[in-house]
């Protein structure tokens, strides 16, 4: 019986996460968008040098925009590029996907948040979250939630 052939970039591979999109936002619903990058950005994050912790995602002019995000470049950049760490890149979205997500932007309230970026065959891709921002009674609920559920889980393990 021949093996199957094993597909190893099938979207398991995480490059980052944002954690604190989680702690800052109610996270309603999660979008993909491709990016677009250079060749030392790709490098980069095969080296896993991404940091999404202070960035966001903003639409100008009909089209969505990666903004904050820190790709630091390796020491074996090439010698004629002038690597930008924090430049805006453009994502790549269907229409009908940024015309939904203009509408609830503006009009809802809700805010765009980057929560993770990994490999899917190949390319890099960022999932992006619809959000409300948590008020500070929130985020002391939702830590007490966490805690409970990991306190019943011992609990569980334990007998």
């Amino acid at each position: 019986m021949a093996k199957g052939k094993k597909n190893k970039t099938d979207g398991g591979s995480t490059i980052a996460l944002n954690k604190k999109a989680s702690h800052d936002y109610f996270i309603e619903q999660r979008l993909e968008a491709g990016l677009v990058l250079e060749g030392w950005e790709v490098k980069s994050l095969r080296a896993g040098r991404i940091q999404l912790k202070e960035s966001y995602v903003k639409i100008l002019h009909g089209e969505g925009y990666l903004i904050g995000a820190h790709i630091s470049p390796l020491q074996t950049a090439s010698t004629h590029v002038n690597p930008d760490p924090t430049r805006s890149r453009k994502l790549l979205l269907k229409r009908h996907e940024l015309n939904r997500l203009i509408g609830q932007t503006e009009r809802a309230g809700f805010t765009l948040v980057p929560t993770a970026m990994y490999w899917k065959r190949g390319r890099a891709k960022l999932e992006i979250g619809l959000g409300k921002g948590k008020k500070q009674h929130d985020k002391r609920t939702s830590e007490k939630d966490r805690d409970w559920q990991r306190e019943k889980e011992r609990l569980f393990k334990s007998n």
